[in-house]
């Protein structure tokens, strides 16, 4: 149960990441959207962990917004990747 929770939390947070994001986020798919919030998401809570994070009763804000700011930084370095990849456009791509 714990793996589907942090898909469907990195799907969501994902998409935050990238809306909170700057720079120009839309060359990168969502599939790679969703890799970033996942990442985001377990780095988010190791880093949480890491600096005495014990998680609170309730909804813990503090975890989800580091999980967030995570996040956005991958989005950030993948936007930026795949920006350079995409740079170049061969004979096939449209």
């Amino acid at each position: 149960m714990e793996i589907i929770g942090v898909i469907i939390a990195g799907i969501i947070i994902g998409l935050l990441g990238k809306f909170v994001a700057p720079g120009d986020k839309d060359n990168i798919p969502l599939w790679l959207t969703v890799l970033c919030g996942i990442g985001g998401v377990i780095i988010g809570w190791f880093i949480y962990t890491a600096f005495g994070g014990n998680g609170s009763s309730g909804i813990d804000w503090t975890r989800w917004i580091v999980a967030i700011i995570c996040s956005a930084v991958l989005v950030v370095i993948a936007s930026t990747v795949m920006g350079r990849n995409t740079g170049h456009r061969g004979v096939f791509h449209h």
